[in-house]
């Protein structure tokens, strides 16, 4: 018994004298994964035999019956290995992807203080001044506005901007100590900015003192513990360290659950909505992201005339690249814990997350398509430099 000979070629290969049973380095075998703009992302299969036991070739019916045989193997092959790509496709567009601020760049983020202030005064102090604006829009039902206005007024957000700076060529140093000192004072300006922005519009009391305390508890507390802990658990931390990508995604998962559960709430309500409102509140939060690149890359540009021109810290690509992804993203989960101490004061709380939600969508896709941008720009360069 031999198992059954496949025709493995490509057009254009030469086919095999000999049947074969796709050997493992065959270059005309097909790795049909490669279904992603330009990336093949799973390698040949590695198969080496199918156990298809079948008898010489003595008529038309036998040869018919092997070729219904091959039809089934090829495509129990190409389903199995668009599995494969499907699976490492997930693996490679997770996010977080586990940066860690090392002693080694510290020194790229002292070189762009300036930039890093810059940052901060964007995130923290000139963007929730957007909410204003957004205010004053009227929506059915009113939730989603006031929602999105809270969203403006959060930090920026915790993995996906670092990410998406590492992955462009950024400096991502700057841009995940952005991320972490925003968050951290974050605690100190959510709640000027919701008491200020919504105490007079709703005619109800905001509840500071709840709200600063929650976000003590949300950002502060689960950072300085997990510092306690793998400082002390040595052990755990290295075990930590080598399952990182596994962590992250785990990670990843429970808190993308957050907000769901927090619209879960309102569940009735959202399915009394009309979908036009619901369109033009994610127009909206796209409309709201395009308006902070736009300042962003204005006012970048702006700092980097006033200081040095094309010498200036604000003049290196990868500060502007950092700067413009970073300052421009604002964060979901803060968002949950906002709402969660609101208590209805400003409106039904899964309404006013579920705009938040599409937002923060919106923006990772917004910012893909532009980092995406930047490589393309970066590989034309590349290619005209080299001619």
């Amino acid at each position: 018994m031999m198992p059954a000979a496949i025709n493995t070629t490509t057009p254009g290969c030469r086919p095999p004298l000999f049947p074969v049973c796709f050997p493992r380095h065959n270059p005309c075998f097909l790795a049909n994964g490669a279904l992603f703009s330009g990336l093949s992302l799973v390698s040949t299969l590695n198969i080496r035999t199918f156990p298809l036991p079948v008898r010489a070739i003595a008529n038309s019916n036998q040869g018919n019956s092997d070729g219904s045989n091959r039809k089934k193997v090829l495509k129990s092959a190409n389903i199995s290995t668009f599995a494969k790509a499907l699976f490492n496709f997930t693996l490679t567009n997770f996010l977080p992807i586990g940066l860690k601020l090392r002693g080694g760049e510290f020194r790229a983020v002292a070189e762009a203080w300036p930039a890093g202030i810059f940052g901060l005064v964007s995130i923290l102090l000139v963007s929730p001044l957007f909410s204003r604006l957004i205010l004053q829009v009227q929506l059915a039902p009113q939730e989603f506005v006031t929602g999105l206005a809270i969203f403006s007024c959060m930090p920026t957000t915790l993995s996906s901007g670092v990410a998406l700076t590492q992955l462009v060529g950024g400096n991502s140093a700057l841009a995940l100590a952005m991320t972490v000192i925003s968050n951290l004072l974050a605690i100190l300006t959510v709640p000027f900015w919701i008491s200020n922005v919504f105490a007079d519009g709703f005619g109800a009391s905001i509840p500071t003192g709840e709200l600063f305390w929650s976000l003590i508890f949300t950002l502060l507390v689960p950072l300085v513990l997990g510092k306690v802990v793998r400082n002390m658990l040595k052990g755990l931390a290295t075990y930590i360290d080598q399952n990182q990508r596994i962590f992250s995604m785990m990670s990843t998962v429970l808190l993308s659950l957050t907000p769901w559960m927090q619209v879960s709430k309102s569940r009735p309500l959202i399915l009394m909505l009309k979908p036009k409102g619901f369109i033009e509140a994610m127009g909206m939060g796209i409309l709201v992201h395009l308006t902070l690149l736009g300042f962003n890359a204005i006012a970048v540009k702006c700092m980097s005339a006033g200081f040095g021109g094309g010498e200036s810290i604000f003049s290196k690509k990868e500060n502007f690249r950092a700067l413009l992804i970073v300052c421009s993203q604002k964060a979901l989960l803060i968002v949950v814990a906002v709402v969660d101490q609101l208590s209805g004061v400003v409106g039904e709380s899964g309404l006013l997350v579920l705009p938040c939600v599409v937002a923060h969508i919106n923006q990772v896709i917004i910012d893909s398509v532009l980092v995406n941008f930047w490589l393309w720009k970066d590989l034309s360069y590349n290619k005209d430099f080299e001619a």
